[in-house]
């Protein structure tokens, strides 16, 4: 079943960026948002109510019309647009992930991110015969109809994007679209934009900084129907990739190497966990063939507008709920049904009370449905 797509206006377009650019906004919370109020309009007018209901000691400020219009313009004079996740151009496995990003800047072919893709990632200071084999897989990969997904990093992710650039491929970056890092792929970077296509979540102009990666990293998995990992150090970003990969149900398929050299731990460890071994592009395609099949067929991507909005929550009940659900939340993250258990509150409750905390900066929601304390 499909995501039912609609396009935006160029108001509600605004509207949208403006929602998913406010301080505290997560996609989670995004998503939270739209269900309640049914419009961006709307839920942008109650922030400063949820917010200061869960306790925050300053109102939510949203950023301003001008600069979301000034970004929106920015990126349209780069030749690229915004697309949102309820419309057709917006890529249908990424929108089954919990924390999507509610608008992907795109710049290049936004028709590539409709195709089937497949992400080829490794070690930044990879061997000459790492970067060789992932050339060789994203070309055949391109050959059988994918486009090549990676992160414009150097080493196995600038091997796999030069070798299926004539083919398809797709950078997604960790700053705005506009941004090149590192500067030495810059002539790769704007080979892509020309051919190929790239992506990020983030405002235009933005330095990419280490916290965002990890975010990068999910849009990679979310869109892929597999991960391919090269060579990868321990702890990299690579595997968290490809950890993120099993999280979103994908495939992990991993290319074995020696155990003396460092490269291999990652994707040799991969192996004993259960990733689909890895020589050549057959051995993806032949995984591939019968696991997407039929379970393609059968995803029924969650689809936050075909729900119905909770239903009004009393204020008396909910000041009571407050303090109930505030002591059974700590750093650990816990999860929210274990949390509506627990406290014996209704849905509603819980949910509206932990959105009001959240927009006031006191707890986090993190993906598969749990939340934590803020420290």
């Amino acid at each position: 079943m499909s995501l039912p797509r609609r396009s935006l206006s160029p108001t509600e377009r605004r509207d949208w960026l403006r929602l998913s650019r406010t301080e505290r906004v997560g996609p989670i919370t995004f998503r939270q948002l739209l269900r309640r109020f049914s419009t961006a309009a709307a839920a942008l007018a109650a922030l400063p109510d949820l917010a200061r209901r869960g306790g925050s000691a300053k109102p939510l400020a949203p950023p301003s019309l001008q600069r979301v219009e000034d970004e929106i313009a920015g990126l349209e004079h780069l030749g690229g647009r915004f697309i949102a996740w309820c419309e057709p151009d917006y890529p249908e496995l990424l929108a089954e992930v919990e924390d999507a990003p509610p608008l992907l800047a795109v710049l290049g072919t936004p028709a590539l991110l409709t195709r089937p893709c497949l992400a080829v990632v490794g070690a930044r200071n990879a061997s000459l015969n790492g970067r060789r084999l992932a050339e060789k897989l994203a070309r055949d990969l391109g050959g059988a109809g994918f486009v090549v997904v990676s992160g414009l990093a150097r080493g196995i992710d600038a091997a796999a994007h030069e070798a299926s650039l004539s083919m398809g491929t797709i950078a997604v970056v960790a700053g705005g679209a506009d941004v090149v890092y590192p500067e030495e792929n810059r002539d790769l970077y704007t080979r892509l934009v020309a051919s190929g296509a790239v992506v990020s979540d983030q405002p235009l102009g933005c330095e990419p900084r280490a916290q965002m990666f990890p975010r990068r990293n999910r849009i990679i998995a979310g869109l892929c129907r597999g991960v391919v990992v090269v060579e990868a150090a321990p702890q990299s970003g690579s595997l968290i990739t490809a950890h993120l990969a099993l999280e979103q149900g994908r495939e992990v398929f991993a290319v074995p190497g020696s155990p003396l050299d460092p490269r291999a731990q990652g994707p040799n460890d991969l192996l004993r966990q259960g990733a689909t071994l890895t020589e050549n592009a057959e051995d993806i395609l032949r995984a591939l063939r019968p696991l997407h099949a039929g379970r393609l067929a059968e995803r029924k991507p969650h689809d936050p507008f075909g729900e119905a909005p909770p239903p009004p929550v009393d204020e008396k009940q909910l000041e009571k709920a407050r303090a109930g659900i505030r002591e059974n939340l700590s750093l650990s993250p816990v999860l929210i049904d274990d949390l509506i258990r627990h406290t014996g509150l209704p849905p509603g409750v819980v949910m509206t009370v932990l959105l009001e905390l959240e927009l006031a900066g006191q707890v986090e929601r993190q993906p598969g449905h749990r939340v934590a304390l803020i420290p």
